[in-house]
């Protein structure tokens, strides 16, 4: 197993494991972050590039080509080079390679930065298109996973998530194949609040595609909460296995593939182009509130 490296900054503690850059462990005064149980879940927060979700038949098309990509790319299961540390910053690099290639005909450059100021750690993801003549279509997701119920003595079905914003718009369900079915169902959030239960998540995730919010929070009436922040991500899904311990709040740049999508690759929705020799950086932080 790769070392941890451990970030801090006194008030929270963060270790990334390189595999896959995946931050592994989060904590304050008690862990916050689930634990990773491969007999339930063994993710613990995957990082999803170059596409967030399912490909129909876990293909794409590209310039008349066809490629095969599984569910949220790759780069979750690559080893990451620790570019530079320091005790309350570390930053990742993945590099395009020949087997990359293969999957995704691109040169580039993905760097993940972690940092912590007080309380709140901060992610953020940066894409750079070496190509020289190429565009470079991309998504972008976190995908981090926090013990529901927190550790601070609430019942589970005390946790809610507050959105910054009303947020009236239906919500979108994923097909049994992963992808997104053009239902629209009415919107579980009422009042800026979710309130958490396991029979929203029977059918999978909660699909967010015409969010007002970039802010919400995550806990329950009593004790600490945790703020999380998205600026330029327009899609979040919320998930869990019924009965597991922890809640996924993922923000995206991207989304899986429509049902009947058939599009070139640089036309699915949620995707971010990239001129050549440009970057795009895509951030979430988490921040503990006491309350």
């Amino acid at each position: 197993m790769a070392d941890l490296i451990q970030i801090s900054s006194g008030q929270l503690t963060a270790e990334i494991h390189p595999l896959g850059a995946q931050l592994f462990s989060l904590r304050g005064t008690c862990d916050l972050q689930w634990h990773g149980d491969p007999a339930v879940w063994k993710g613990r927060a995957p990082i999803l590039f170059p596409i967030v979700g399912a490909l129909a038949q876990g293909q794409y098309r590209l310039d008349g080509e066809t490629y095969s990509l599984s569910r949220h790319g790759f780069a979750r299961d690559r080893l990451f080079k620790l570019v530079e540390a320091s005790p309350a910053r570390a930053l990742f690099r993945l590099h395009w390679d020949e087997e990359t290639l293969r999957l995704y005909p691109f040169r580039f450059q993905f760097d993940l930065e972690f940092s912590v100021t007080g309380a709140r750690l901060r992610m953020a993801a940066t894409v750079r298109n070496l190509e020289e003549k190429k565009t470079l279509p991309a998504s972008v997701g976190f995908h981090p996973a926090l013990y529901w119920p927190l550790p601070y003595g609430q019942p589970r079905a005390a946790h809610f998530l507050e959105f910054e914003k009303e947020e009236p718009a239906p919500i979108r369900r994923l097909d049994p194949q992963g992808l997104l079915s053009p239902a629209e169902f009415a919107t579980p959030v009422q009042n800026r609040r979710l309130e958490l239960d396991d029979a929203l998540f029977a059918d999978d995730a909660i699909i967010f595609d015409h969010l007002a919010s970039r802010r919400l929070s995550y806990g329950a009436e009593k004790g600490p909460r945790i703020e999380i922040e998205f600026p330029g991500m327009p899609y979040l899904g919320v998930w869990t296995k019924p009965g597991a311990g922890f809640i996924c709040i993922e923000p995206w740049h991207g989304i899986a593939d429509p049902q009947g999508f058939g599009g070139d690759f640089a036309a699915k929705p949620g995707i971010a182009l990239l001129a050549p020799g440009t970057e795009r950086t895509f951030a979430m932080s988490i921040a503990l509130k006491e309350q």
